[in-house]
């Protein structure tokens, strides 16, 4: 049977409150899912559960952090059922419509709603890069770039404006938190938000934090909330610990009772406050339906040895405030994690670099091995080494495959033809043509807004002087991606042969970017319409190459490099931390507060909780800042992190790299020499 193989734990959350007719809907439950505890396993299984016991998949809501995990987790949910219903297990799998993130659940329910909160529902959404060209549009347009002294930038306004949105705090406590260096404009910033705003409702576009902003203003109203509520029986949210204060207000007032409700996370894992997530959802989840909520929690640790979970326990132990959890392992091994004291950055180099050719030796791939740092500069003396000793490596968190301009380009001309209203989409479109510059794109667009077809005052508009036959055929094809005849996915290839000449006039290397656009078709080919392939590509972008960086396509097998959060979720055999040191771990940049300080503490039990069978923290006593006057030693001494205390020594095999070697000759002799240096250093004075 499907349960047997879960353990006690796994097997209460997943059977928590449901009947075999599934006409009982359960109470708020609350899975504390510790690291390496099979979390994923065991969520596929309570939705899988609450299907195989009546209730309707149509009716589901399961919210992921990512669309990738939602359809890993509805491959899982259609295997289990199969186990039990066979070849009609797909059926039921497939009804789980409702899968997705918060953002791309978002987008479908406000379309869905558009007219009651007077929405038009064929609203483009822009990415990141969109809204700060945007933000920079009416930043400029306001004067604010042309200030005496250095106005915030593009990227830097859309930051506090996300930030306040999405931890639903009043700007100036944002600014006195988060950016103390603009507080001084906070006038300024207030009518640059207040314009944003206006300017993205003219242009019928929606950004990133929209989606939950409009949302959650949406169910702020009861009726449409009830509304709302009423259409899933179930509301599942995965990686809970990684919500923000907007997206738990979202949930309260979709399941104000908790009936119906679970959720999953690990407060110890909790490392994203820098996108505005914040612990105390997880935390405070009991307190909302007390006493009402019910908490599980998973302890039984199936990835590392209990050495590792030991010292990794002892860390988390240390929090100001935490759910009580210590996992624990069948795993036994006499071998502790190691706490290897280097004399600089190039010994932790070299160090690392002989650890990781040794367990190659030993039959460890490369790819089985990981070295995790604070952030993405702490690896910079690590990758000189490793290319000079010609050792492959991969490191996390490159490029996205949407940021490249060909790319942008493409989804530009789609965007436009959905929403011709989209200013930045039309702006970026308008200058690939020859003898448009940002004025004539400018007037042109504004021509576009005052009338009711837009498209239909584009084609009456005359043709730019030297843009010849590349205006008619720009505006011909915005008119047929208008009138739809084409279908999808056939308008991208109509997209891409529009766009094949200019980006052989635009790009040297038109013939590699070629391939990009044509992969961008076969990914549109998964989507049923125009306006889903923009919504999910938008909100959950594709990785250039899996996000690595210099991945080495001649190589089978690679030496794993990775921030620490770019590596939560994952696992390896052996794992390394760069730079276990005050400044680095925590940051100097990140020991504000309190609160700031628990984040840190957390980020080091992530680490540590990635490694399988053998963990080295690697503790440099000089390290070198970017920060000093360069007329200084921007070397700095450096000590233990605050968060391995010599209380905790106990848990770690503690020694020193290069190992001192046994005295021979010379040296031995030299060892037997004794003098008084304190004498000598007295008869200086006398």
């Amino acid at each position: 049977m499907y349960l047997e193989r879960l353990n006690p734990q796994q097997r209460m959350a997943v059977e928590h409150g449901t009947l075999i007719d599934g006409s009982h809907v359960a109470g708020p439950l609350l899975v504390i899912a510790g690291a390496g505890s099979g979390k994923t396993n065991t969520l596929a299984h309570r939705v899988a559960h609450l299907i195989l016991k009546g209730a309707d998949p149509r009716r589901i809501l399961l919210m992921t952090f990512s669309r990738r995990a939602a359809a890993e987790m509805g491959r899982r949910v259609e295997r289990i059922c199969g186990e039990v219903l066979g070849k009609n297990s797909g059926i039921l799998a497939d009804a789980l419509a409702w899968s997705g993130t918060f953002h791309g659940v978002g987008a479908r329910l406000l379309r869905d709603y558009a007219e009651q909160i007077g929405l038009d529902p064929a609203f483009s959404i822009h990415d990141r890069e969109d809204s700060a060209d945007l933000m920079n549009l009416v930043r400029h347009e306001l004067g604010f770039s042309k200030t005496e002294s250095r106005f915030p930038t593009k990227g830097t306004c859309l930051a506090i404006y996300s930030r306040a949105v999405n931890s639903e705090t009043k700007l100036p406590l944002v600014l006195r938190d988060a950016f103390p260096w603009c507080a001084t404009w906070e006038k300024q910033l207030r009518e640059l938000f207040a314009c944003y705003v206006e300017a993205k409702q003219s242009q019928n576009v929606l950004d990133y934090d929209d989606l939950l902003l409009y949302w959650a203003q949406m169910v702020a109203e009861p009726m449409i909330a009830e509304d709302i509520g009423s259409r899933f029986d179930h509301v599942l949210v995965d990686e809970y610990q990684d919500t923000n204060k907007l997206q738990s207000s979202i949930l309260l007032a979709l399941k104000p009772t908790g009936l119906g409700l679970t959720v999953v996370g690990d407060d110890a894992q909790s490392i994203y406050s820098f996108r505005a997530a914040t612990v105390r959802n997880i935390l405070d989840f009991p307190a909302s339906f007390s006493p009402a909520a019910n908490i599980v929690t998973l302890d039984r640790n199936y990835r590392s040895t209990q050495p590792i979970l030991a010292a990794a326990n002892a860390v988390i132990d240390l929090a100001s405030e935490r759910f009580t959890k210590n996992l624990w392992t069948k795993r036994e091994s006499p071998e502790r994690p190691r706490l290897v004291t280097v004399r600089d950055e190039n010994d932790q180099a070299r160090y690392v670099a002989d650890k990781v050719l040794d367990n190659r030796e030993e039959g460890v791939k490369l790819k089985s091995q990981a070295v995790l740092f604070r952030a993405s500069h702490h690896s910079g003396p690590l990758e000189v080494e490793l290319t000079r000793r010609n050792i492959p490596f991969v490191k996390f968190g490159g490029l996205k495959f949407l940021d490249s301009a060909h790319v942008k380009d493409m989804l530009a001309a789609l965007r436009f033809a959905q929403n011709p209203r989209d200013r930045v989409a039309g702006f970026r479109l308008m200058q690939i043509l020859p003898g448009v510059g940002p004025s004539t794109a400018q007037k042109m667009l504004d021509q576009m807004a005052d009338n009711a077809s837009p498209i239909n005052a584009l084609a009456a508009m005359p043709a730019p002087p030297r843009s010849g036959d590349d205006w008619t055929s720009f505006v011909s094809t915005m008119q047929e991606l208008k009138t739809g005849k084409a279908g999808w996915p056939a308008e991208i290839e109509l997209v891409r042969q529009w766009y094949e000449p200019h980006l052989e006039r635009l790009h040297e290397d038109a013939s590699a970017r070629l391939a990009d656009l044509i992969q961008l078709e076969q990914i549109a080919g998964g989507y049923v319409s125009r306006e889903r392939f923009l919504t999910e590509l938008t909100l959950d972008p594709p990785d250039a190459t899996s996000g690595q960086a210099g991945v080495p396509l001649l190589d089978e097998d690679y030496l794993i490099l990775s921030t620490i959060h770019s590596a939560k979720g994952q696992e390896w055999t052996k794992v390394f931390m760069l730079n276990v040191i005050d400044g680095c771990i925590p940051s100097d940049l990140a020991v504000g507060t309190t609160a700031e300080i628990e984040e840190e503490r957390r980020l080091l039990y992530v680490a540590m909780t990635r490694a399988k069978d053998s963990l080295d923290l690697v503790v440099p006593q000089r390290f070198f800042t970017y920060g000093q006057n360069s007329q200084g030693d921007r070397h700095v001494y450096a000590s233990r992190s605050r968060f391995i205390p010599a209380t905790l020594l106990q848990f770690f095999e503690v020694c020193g790299w290069p190992q001192v070697k046994a005295d021979t000759g010379a040296a031995q002799q030299a060892r037997q020499v004794r003098i008084d240096v304190g004498a000598r250093m007295r008869g200086m004075w006398r």
